[in-house]
Parts: C-alpha cells; sequence; structure tokens
C-alpha cells in the first residue's frame, strides 16, 4: 500500500507541475538577458526573433518616431490603426509587447476581433469612443463602456471586442497589447473570407440567413 501512496503521489506531482508549467507559459516566456534586439534580416525560424550582437545595439535600436501623426481612415471602417511592434523597434523583441496608435472619424468603427495571446489596454487621448467585450459560454455577457480623454479600459485576452466612435469629432486612442505576437481574428473575415469559402449552404444554415445574402457577404470579405 506504501508503494501504491508514493506512485500516486509521485503522479499527482507530475500532474501538478505540468498544469503550472502550462498557466506560466500561457503569455509570452520572459526574456533571458536585457534585451535581445531582433535581427530583422535573419533568416533562422525561432519563436521570436534572432538578436544581434549585443556590441553593435544602440539607442535607436529602442526607439521610434511618428506615433503623433494621424492614421489614414479613408476607408469604408472610417477608421486606422497603426502598430509599434519589433519591426519598428527592434529592442521590442522578447518583451511580450506592442503597442498602437487608432484614429476614428464619426462612426468610425473596427470589426469585432478577438487576440488570442494578448489583454489590451486602451488609453483615449481624444474623443469619445465606445470599446465593448463579450464573455465566453455560458454567458455571452456583454461589458461596454463609453471613454473620454484621459480613460482607461481592459479587454481580457481572448475575448471578443470592439471599439466605435460615438462622438461628433474624431477619436484618438492607444493601445498596449502584452504580447510581442498578440494575433489578430476578426470574426466576419473568419466566417465569411476565408479561402477557399466555407460552404455557403452551411453557413446560410448555420447563421439563419439567405444563401443569397452569404454569397453577397462571402464577396465582400
Amino acid at each position: 500500500m506504501a508503494g501504491i501512496g508514493s506512485v500516486t503521489m509521485i503522479l499527482f506531482s507530475f500532474l501538478a507541475l505540468n498544469f503550472f508549467c502550462n498557466i506560466a507559459f500561457a503569455f509570452d516566456p520572459p526574456p533571458l538577458q536585457d534585451f535581445c534586439v531582433a535581427d530583422l534580416n535573419s533568416s533562422v525560424r525561432v519563436n521570436g526573433l534572432p538578436c544581434i550582437d549585443p556590441e553593435k545595439v544602440d539607442a535607436d535600436d529602442f526607439f521610434y518616431r511618428g506615433l503623433n501623426l494621424p492614421g489614414n481612415t479613408s476607408n469604408p471602417r472610417g477608421s486606422s490603426f497603426t502598430a509599434v511592434t519589433v519591426n519598428q523597434i527592434p529592442g521590442l523583441n522578447t518583451l511580450g509587447m506592442v503597442i498602437a496608435r487608432f484614429d476614428f472619424e464619426p462612426n468610425g468603427f473596427n470589426l469585432p476581433h478577438y487576440h488570442a495571446r494578448a489583454t489590451e489596454v486602451f488609453t483615449v487621448l481624444e474623443g469619445s469612443m465606445e470599446v465593448g467585450f463579450v464573455t465566453a459560454l455560458p454567458n455571452y455577457r456583454l461589458y461596454r463602456k463609453v471613454l473620454e480623454k484621459g480613460d482607461v479600459y481592459v479587454v481580457p485576452v481572448g475575448l471578443v471586442h470592439y471599439q466605435r466612435n460615438v462622438g461628433a469629432g474624431n477619436v484618438v486612442a492607444l493601445s498596449a497589447l502584452n504580447s510581442q505576437k498578440p494575433g489578430v481574428t476578426e470574426l466576419p473575415n473568419v466566417v465569411f473570407g476565408t479561402y477557399p469559402d466555407i460552404d455557403t449552404d452551411y453557413l446560410a444554415s448555420a447563421y439563419y440567413l439567405d444563401r443569397k445574402i452569404v454569397e453577397e457577404l462571402q464577396g465582400k470579405f
């Protein structure tokens, strides 16, 4: 019986360790050095980007200028998204972070989407912006808030969310995400914009739509 108890304890310990390790690596792993400035020209494929020689690093590898400039909102959404990633600041490599500027014209919006690997924090600099996110099964509860200048709102990792301008003027907002590669999955594109197309009759049944409407949506996305 003592032997069985020992085996059970070892098995339990292994499962517990595996569980907590999975939690620990649910987000980008912590860096193992002060910095790892990305070698953007390397053909090596790793989880992130290879580092250049630290002796070749200078202050410009941690610098970006231009986030003060408005984005181009001349599009059907009336919005723009200017991201600052490792491609703009090589020094962001392995640090688990992306920042971005949002610009919205009056009535401008962002499609419902989610980030599989990041929580997102919004800060409004100008205007009035509604942000909403929806919880998963079983509730599908909507949490939404109209943000004014200086307001901050958090969208938890993996939850579907949207933003839209609800004021008379333009909106400028900043966003920060806690992953080097947050991922962006836009729901309308996932459903109606795949290549090849998802079966039209299936989508018509799944969304309670006429087949012609589905075909029209597939043509738009």
